[in-house]
C-alpha cells in the first residue's frame, strides 16, 4: 500500500511542477515563434480573443478618458462612438500573429508583415556608429510574478522605461497570453 502512496505523491508533485513551469514554456515558445516569424506556432500560445477584447477594453477607457465628460452632447457622444467603432475594426485588425510579434520586438506593423528586416533605431548605434540592425529580444528581460494559481505576469518596460504587463493564464494544464497591459 505504501508503494501506491508514493506513487500517487510522486505524480501530483510531477503534475504541481508542470503546471508551475507552464508560464515559463509559454513565454520561451512565444519568444521563440516570435524570433522565427512562426505566426501558427504564435497561435498556439495566445488566446487572441481575449487579447482583442482587453485592446479594446484599454482604448475605449483612454479615448473616454481623454475626451472627458460629454456634457449631453449628441454629437460629441455620436463622436465617441464611431471613435471606438473604428478603434474596435483596428484592433481586430492589428491584433493578429504579425502584429502581436512586431509589438513584441518593437518593430512597426508593416514591416513584419511585408517581412522587411528589422532596421535599427537612431539610438542604438553600435560601437563602430554603424545602427544596430539585430531584432531585439522578445519579451526581453521580464519579471516574473504569479498573482495567482491560474494568472501569471510578465513584466517588461517598454522605450520609454513605462512597464508594460503581458498577462497569462491558465486553461487546463496549458498557459495562454490572454492580456497585455500596455503603458499609459
Amino acid at each position: 500500500m505504501k508503494k501506491w502512496l508514493w506513487l500517487v505523491v510522486l505524480v501530483l508533485v510531477a503534475l504541481l511542477a508542470y503546471v508551475a513551469a507552464g508560464p515559463f514554456l509559454t513565454v520561451r515558445a512565444i519568444r521563440a515563434a516570435v524570433k522565427a516569424g512562426d505566426a501558427a506556432a504564435l497561435s498556439e500560445q495566445v488566446d487572441f480573443p481575449a487579447l482583442r477584447s482587453s485592446f479594446k477594453a484599454q482604448f475605449a477607457d483612454r479615448l473616454a478618458r481623454q475626451a472627458g465628460d460629454a456634457g449631453g452632447n449628441p454629437l460629441a457622444a455620436f463622436g465617441l462612438g464611431l471613435a471606438n467603432s473604428l478603434a474596435g475594426s483596428a484592433i481586430d485588425g492589428l491584433v493578429t500573429p504579425s502584429g502581436l510579434g512586431a509589438m513584441m520586438e518593437g518593430r512597426q506593423i508593416w514591416d513584419r508583415v511585408n517581412n522587411e528586416p528589422f532596421r535599427g533605431r537612431e539610438d542604438e548605434v553600435a560601437a563602430d556608429g554603424s545602427v544596430a540592425a539585430a531584432r531585439p529580444e522578445p519579451l526581453h528581460d521580464p519579471k516574473y510574478r504569479f498573482e495567482s494559481l491560474s494568472r501569471f505576469t510578465a513584466t517588461v518596460s517598454d522605450r520609454n522605461g513605462r512597464p508594460m504587463v503581458f498577462v497569462f493564464t491558465r486553461h487546463g494544464l496549458d498557459w495562454k497570453l490572454s492580456d497585455i497591459v500596455l503603458p499609459q
